[in-house]
Formats: structure tokens, sequence, C-alpha cells
């Protein structure tokens, strides 16, 4: 991709609202050279792409817009001994993907959610102490890329001392494969790549050997099975099945403390920029918190799309499609589209039509880890109105850049003072 159409991406991935707009005004879909794709921005047309599985399949949903350097794929390349080969969940269709998503709901249940909120919470509290009494904090680092990776990293069973390394990874993943960087940042976040690879491998042999009380044991037990599809005693733990569960359980965690860090972002943005709103919070905070949650998911999803290829040829949005063309299935756009929302571009958390978002998908592809989602950005928000209710954007720091990414969409640093 050439300079100018790298910076005309980037452009369009900090702030893609004006393009959604002109794309649903629009007659049939619009051709975005820059994604390589055909955007389904209305939400009635994005309900029909995630509800023909058959024919949009997710096989290229998390494709990356970034050819990473040759030393850096050589770096991949060495630490493929455990690497990610094969499907997982998001990109899987079919019996593979019930297969693959069957263990993540078992693992993420109401009740298994229900019994790590009060983990979630004590997290929460531990790391608002270390800046309350600063009065004003950078909170996307010291807060929001902080308690997700703990929380997914304990429902996994991950020793503590690791989330770092999976946070870390998680981020350098993201930055490779979606964002333009020079040789030596790619060098260095492949071989974070690597690193997490090889963590995952260690937790998978371990979990095979010594099964415990935690998801990453769910996964591996579940996702073993004897060659003969016999339900039972786990299989033989093959050099492909460690890819295939590495691969599995670095998608889950990018899944699962990324979008949630970006989602905690943009409600406290979206929050502070409005201050009756955030006042409304701290009075009501029993109903206005899930209201919150909702309207920031709608109004400024954290996931802003997820790529489909067509298996077949169809026809969307009038718009002929032959097998194989690529599509950008935009949730974002969906949230903004004024024939569900009223007054789509207002950022407001006493709507009606909120809750009727599919920001977090629908259909077989819908978010698994949804509630466990929900449920930190609601532990935050109550614990912030309770201790910062005259939470405002630090005025001597009021400029807020948003990542230029569309898998993960949140600040990339936010100061807020009280």
């Amino acid at each position: 991709m050439d300079p100018q159409r790298l910076a005309r991406r980037d452009e369009l991935m900090r702030d893609p609202y004006p393009l959604y707009a002109r794309a649903r005004r629009a007659e049939g879909l619009t051709y975005v050279p820059e994604f390589g794709a055909w955007l389904v921005a209305r939400d009635a047309d994005v309900r029909e792409v995630l509800r023909r599985p058959d024919v949009f399949s997710s096989a290229n949903a998390v494709r990356g817009g970034v050819l990473p350097s040759p030393a850096a794929l050589a770096v991949l390349a060495e630490g493929d001994g455990g690497g990610p080969r094969g499907r997982v969940v998001v990109t899987a269709d079919g019996p593979t993907h019930r297969r693959l998503r069957a263990p993540l709901l078992r693992g993420l249940a109401p009740a298994r959610v229900a019994a790590v909120l009060p983990y979630v919470t004590g997290r929460a509290e531990a790391l608002v102490d270390a800046f309350a009494d600063d009065g004003r904090v950078e909170v996307m680092g010291a807060y929001a890329m902080r308690l997700p990776g703990q929380v997914i990293g304990h429902v996994l069973g991950f020793d503590p001392a690791d989330v770092p390394l999976v946070v870390r990874g998680g981020h350098r993943t993201e930055q490779l494969l979606h964002r333009p960087s020079g040789e030596d940042e790619q060098v260095a976040a492949a071989r974070d790549m690597v690193a997490l690879r090889r963590l995952l491998d260690r937790y998978v042999r371990e979990r095979y050997a010594a099964p415990r009380d935690d998801l990453c044991s769910e996964l591996v037990t579940s996702l073993v099975r004897p060659d003969d599809g016999e339900e039972g005693e786990p299989g033989e733990l093959t050099l492909d099945r460690r890819r295939e569960l590495v691969a599995h359980l670095n998608n889950f965690l990018l899944a699962g403390h990324l979008t949630t860090t970006a989602l905690i972002g943009t409600a406290l943005l979206h929050l502070a920029r409005h201050p009756e709103q955030w006042r409304l919070v701290c009075e009501r905070p029993e109903r206005m918190v899930p209201a919150a949650i909702e309207e920031t998911a709608r109004y400024d999803t954290a996931l802003q799309g997820f790529r489909r290829v067509t298996t077949r040829p169809a026809t969307l949005a009038g718009t002929e499609l032959p097998a194989g063309a690529e599509l950008l299935v935009g949730f974002g756009s969906a949230g903004r589209d004024g024939a569900r929302h009223p007054r789509p571009d207002v950022f407001d958390i006493t709507r009606r039509s909120a809750a009727r978002h599919i920001a977090f998908g629908l259909g077989a592809h819908a978010c698994p880890g949804a509630q466990l989602a929900r449920e930190q950005v609601r532990v935050t928000l109550e614990l912030f109105a309770r201790r910062f209710p005259e939470l405002r954007i630090d005025p001597d720091r009021p400029r807020v850049t948003m990542r230029p990414t569309l898998i993960h969409r949140a600040p990339e640093a936010l100061h807020l003072t009280w």
C-alpha cells in the first residue's frame, strides 16, 4: 500500500464515522479501497450478513491490513513451534465453530461470571487506590489497560506474574498486523508475540497433564479428544492440537481484554465529555450505569467491524457480489444508523433504543464474553461514580486521539481529573 493510501487508511480508522454516514446514504454497498473491502454500513444489512454465515464466511474475520516486514516474519517463523496454525473460533464456520465455541460458552456462563465478580471488584479498587489521592490520572495506562488483562488471566487460571506478557503480547499482535510501523518496532512486536505463544504453549501442556478448575483447563480438555471422536477421556496432545489450542487461547485473550479495555476507555471518555450525563450516573448508578454501558457500545463501540468473505455469488443491499468478495461488516456504523436509533450521532444515556445495538455481534458469532465485559465496565463506572463524582477531562491535557484501528477503538491516552 502506497504512503498516501496508508495515511488515508490511518485517518479513516481514527475517525470512521464520516465514512459510515456516506456509506449509509449511498445506494447499495460502498467499496473502500483503503480497506480492500465492501463496507456494510446499514444496521439491517449488517444483521443480514450476521444471520447468513453460510454465505458470508468468517474465514477472514480478523485479517490484518498490514504485511509485516521480512525480518518480523522471520522472528515469527522461528517461534512457530507452538504457534497459531489452524482456525480459531472467530474465523471458523459451521461445526468447527460450534466445537471451538462450546467450551467458551460453558466457561463464561452467567454463574461463572458471577463467581469472578469479587475478584473484579477487588482488583478495580486496588488500581483506583493507587491514583485516587493524586487528583488526576492517565486512565488508559493506569486502569483500563490493566483491569481486563488481570481479569482474563484470573478466569483462565494464569499466574498473575504472567499477565503483563499477556497484555503486552495482545497489544503487540494488534500493532504488528493492523498498524504500520518501522522494522525495529515490528521485530520487537514479533518477539513479544513469540514469547506469548511460548507461554500459552506451556499452559496448554501443563493443563493437559494436570487439569484445574479454570477456563484454560476447560478449553484443553474439551478440545483434545480421542481420534475416534468418543466423548470422555482426553486424546493425545499432538503438535497440531497444541497449535490449535495456542491459537484459540491467543484469540480469546485478544478478544477478552483488548475489547474490554477499549470499552472502559470510551465509556469514561464520553461520560467525562458530557458532565450532565456523568451527574446522572453518580446520582442514579443502579439505573444509569447499565444505560451508559449500552449507549457507549452503540455510540462508539470497541469493535468497529469484522471482515467476512462470500462463499458464493450473493446480492446484498442491491449490490451483486461474486464468490470471494471481501466485506467489512460495520458494527460501529450500524450503531449510528438513524433508521434504528433516533438522533444517532448524539451520546445520550437516557435513550430507549441503545440496547438494540449489535456491538457484541449477533447470531452464531455473538460475543460469548459480552457479559464479562459488561460487568467490568459496570464495576468501573460504579466505582468511579462513588470515588470521583467531579470527574472531568483534564483541562491541561484535553486533546484525545483515538487509536488507528477498527479492531479495538479506544483513546490512546485519556487524562482525567477530579
